[in-house]
């Protein structure tokens, strides 16, 4: 399934300022850290390629970090996930990610290039990044957008997210400035199918600013280790709870069929304002979008600010009481009836046929002699 789809939209009649008019071009700033990229930066690059076509553009991606050979490698990873260049700003400044010097990069870039589109990872740092841009350009900014179409009319992007707790989607446009901004969360956007073969060019563009004229400093770099909390944006096979699921102990039974299944276990927003689900296992607008091959939905509704979080899934199965539910407007299979005596039913059939499919696989495999 994809992202919702933006709307078409009335909007008022403005003419772009003169000065914007030779802005062109989409942007996708490449989010990096001990030379390992975030996966949105490739997810924003596969959305800004089907843009920049529209627009009949280019699409470049950007590269802002400290000089070495671990940058200049990435540089053409761009390239393989869609970019037509790369503009490559290397500092020893910018070693480490900080608001200050990352600001005066970006926007140095742009005033220099004009892009007419630039998009962010919605990550902690993309999230920082952008809005101190976006106030230093004095343009606009859509954050954690669900859907980027273009009208090509006028050239406008429209970014589409949800509003009013999620409730409603609404689209947003900026018609009077240049670039247009938005920020992206991860896994909204699918992964574009790599190219390693993939040509394009490398614009270096020096940057000048003196340490001692940033304000913060790096003193160590400490890895969060997380191998212990739920990974549910990278997550194959999720099985998510609800209200429906009646109590908290009750999500004892997701738990159970996640094991069988080798899946997360994820919970709806108002699961999780209820206690019954750590907060990192909300899925949703408010909480993590996540992308997996499986999505089953237990005893959840289906409102608007859950759906954000996880129609992406390749297939969504939804077990619901109420056969009007939301949820199973956009499910690929339903199963109407209580999840507590289905989610126990389903786990003895799950079980069986991986049992089955395993054995099939052990008497096929080659014996050793």
């Amino acid at each position: 399934m994809s992202e919702l789809p933006a709307k078409p939209v009335k909007k008022p009649k403005r003419v772009l300022p003169e000065r914007f008019v030779s802005y062109k071009g989409v942007w996708v700033f490449i989010e990096h850290e001990h030379g390992h990229v975030h996966p949105v930066s490739w997810e924003l690059l596969g959305k800004g390629r089907e843009l920049a076509d529209k627009l009949g553009v280019e699409l470049a991606g950007v590269l802002i970090g400290a000089p070495g050979p671990k940058i200049a490698a990435l540089a053409g990873e761009t390239f393989a996930y869609g970019a037509d260049l790369c503009y490559l700003m290397q500092d020893a400044v910018l070693h480490d990610y900080r608001n200050q010097a990352y600001t005066a990069a970006i926007t140095t870039l742009v005033n220099t290039y004009q892009p007419e589109i630039l998009l962010l990872g919605a990550t902690t740092q993309g999230r920082d990044l952008a809005g101190s841009v976006a106030t230093t350009l004095l343009t606009g900014l859509t954050a954690d957008c669900t859907g980027l179409e273009i009208d090509l009319a006028d050239r406008s992007m429209l970014s589409s997210r949800p509003t009013f707790g999620g409730s409603l989607m609404c689209t947003i446009v900026n018609l009077a400035t240049r670039p247009q901004m938005a920020t992206v969360r991860p896994r909204v956007m699918p992964l574009p199918v790599k190219d390693p073969k993939r040509p394009g060019r490398i614009v270096e563009h020096a940057f000048d600013l003196a340490e001692e004229s940033i304000v913060t400093k790096v003193i160590d770099f400490i890895p969060d280790s997380r191998a212990d909390k739920p990974q549910l944006a990278f997550a194959d096979y999720i099985v998510a709870g609800g209200r429906g699921m009646g109590k908290p102990e009750n999500f004892d039974l997701l738990f159970s069929l996640a094991k069988t299944l080798g899946a997360e276990v994820g919970a709806s927003r108002p699961a999780v304002h209820a206690g019954w689900a750590d907060a990192e296992r909300q899925v949703g607008q408010s909480g993590k979008t996540v992308r997996p091959k499986f999505y089953l939905a237990a005893g959840v509704s289906g409102a608007i600010q859950h759906r954000v979080g996880m129609e992406g899934a390749d297939v969504i199965a939804a077990i619901n009481v109420d056969a009007n539910a939301p949820i199973f407007d956009f499910s690929n299979y339903a199963l109407i009836g209580n999840a507590l005596e289905l989610l126990p039913a389903l786990q003895t059939a799950f079980a069986a046929r991986l049992a089955q499919t395993r054995a099939r696989v052990t008497r096929s495999a080659p014996k050793e002699e």
